[in-house]
């Protein structure tokens, strides 16, 4: 179901205009967008960094497993899913991902800053995008499945982003979210990607359940390169940090990295959960009938 942002009303229709006060959202560059002041920029992220992702993303062990994980969270958790919704898809390489996979499941991405959507719109030109704020998500029961992966620490009112997920979410449906973990591995590189928070564990799923989900599922994962991490945000100073220098690493490498994330993601597959590690990913459901 359809929400208008203006005056709240839930309505099904195939038009975006609102049959109580009228409004519809604005097209721009054949994508709907339901922010009157689109951003250029925020404390959450810079738009400039989505061409540096594009570039990365293709190749770079850590992107290619996280994608893999979250495909199989998906495919796994949510055999019956026919729709999933990516709330700050960026470039769109984990819808690509979900497409390429499961394409039988109807993609729906969107992201605050258009610069990201030019990217997604190039890989996905059959997904529904929209430029919207995470807050203010404008559906109603409307998606089998949505997921953020590593968005939810960019974001003052995470909570309130969860809410609004867990509205937009059908009832029986659920959510997929990665997020940084650990506080002691705060760095330069936490900075430098405006993120506000890494989180425990118990603080993700506190507020995961709070917005009204029950959780299915929650490990860490990067937990067997997790030495490595400590060790390389240990050495990394404000004075000498650059962003993507973490990303341009050799080849054999970035092979050997991928491929101990492989072992790491086929005992996550059978059942172990991690109980440390760089990230977490949580997997949790709405309940059919609502408390």
């Amino acid at each position: 179901m359809k929400c208008c942002l203006a005056c709240d009303h839930c309505f099904e229709s195939e038009t975006w205009e609102c049959p109580r006060c009228g409004r519809r959202p604005t097209l721009r560059n054949g994508v709907l967008c339901f922010i009157e002041n689109p951003p250029a920029a925020c404390n959450g992220f810079k738009p400039e960094y989505f061409a540096k992702l594009a570039t990365f993303e293709e190749d770079n062990f850590w992107f290619r497993a996280r994608n893999r994980l979250i495909q199989w969270a998906l495919g796994n958790y949510f055999a019956d899913a026919e729709s999933f919704f990516e709330i700050g898809c960026g470039t769109g390489f984990v819808l690509r991902g979900v497409c390429e996979n499961l394409p039988r499941i109807r993609l729906s991405g969107s992201e605050i800053f258009s610069d990201g959507l030019v990217f997604a719109r190039a890989r996905l030109p059959k997904a529904d995008l929209y430029q919207m704020d995470a807050r203010q998500i404008p559906f109603e029961h409307e998606f089998d499945v949505i997921g953020a992966f590593d968005v939810l620490e960019h974001i003052d009112e995470d909570d309130l982003v969860l809410r609004q997920m867990f509205r937009a979410t059908r009832p029986g449906g659920g959510i997929l979210v990665t997020a940084p973990q650990h506080r002691f591995l705060w760095s330069a590189t936490d900075e430098h990607s405006m993120h506000l928070r890494r989180y425990t564990r118990a603080e993700l799923r506190t507020k995961v359940e709070q917005a009204g989900f029950r959780i299915q599922r929650i490990t860490s994962f990067v937990s067997l390169l997790l030495p490595f991490m400590i060790c390389s945000r240990m050495k990394r100073t404000r004075r000498d940090f650059q962003l993507w220098r973490e990303f341009e690493i050799s080849r054999p490498l970035n092979a050997v990295l991928e491929r101990i994330l492989a072992a790491e993601r086929a005992m996550i597959e059978k059942g172990i959960s991690f109980p440390a590690g760089g990230s977490l990913l949580l997997i949790a459901k709405r309940p059919v009938t609502d408390l």
